[in-house]
């Protein structure tokens, strides 16, 4: 939760994180600046995919831990854990939405949330075939 609430401050603002990213892509790829655009727009939305599923699983192993079962695989770790992480994707934008640099958009939470939902079914497919090789 830490890196998502850093990575929410005008300092990861898709402006300071352009200035970083497009001389890189320049010195690599030649790219000019209109070509990098959809790249950097990719990237950002990628790292959106990426930091959401993994808060996602680390939430669904707290949960496993916090409310220990014999099982494997609770419905209800998965539901904190998605819920869990759609609440901190819902006040991540709306924290951006107090600042200049940023914009505070729903399709961020909905692309957050569906990242959480997919690193949950991995998960449930993780503990079954996990399962299944145990007990063939």
């Amino acid at each position: 939760m830490i890196v998502i609430a850093v990575e929410s401050t005008d300092y990861l603002s898709s402006s300071h994180t352009s200035r970083i990213l497009y001389p890189i892509f320049h010195f690599l790829f030649g790219m000019d600046y209109a070509t990098f655009r959809p790249w950097h727009h990719l990237i950002r939305k990628t790292g959106h995919v990426v930091g959401y599923a993994i808060m996602s699983i680390l939430a669904f192993r707290a949960w496993k831990a916090t409310l220990p079962q014999r099982r494997a695989w609770m419905w209800r770790w998965a539901g904190i854990a998605f819920f869990m992480t759609a609440f901190i994707a819902s006040m991540d934008e709306w924290h951006q939405s107090f600042l200049p640099s940023r914009t505070g958009v729903v399709s961020d939470v909905f692309l957050d949330s569906a990242a959480a939902l997919g690193a949950q079914i991995l998960v449930f497919f993780y503990w079954l075939r996990r399962a299944f090789a145990e007990n063939p």
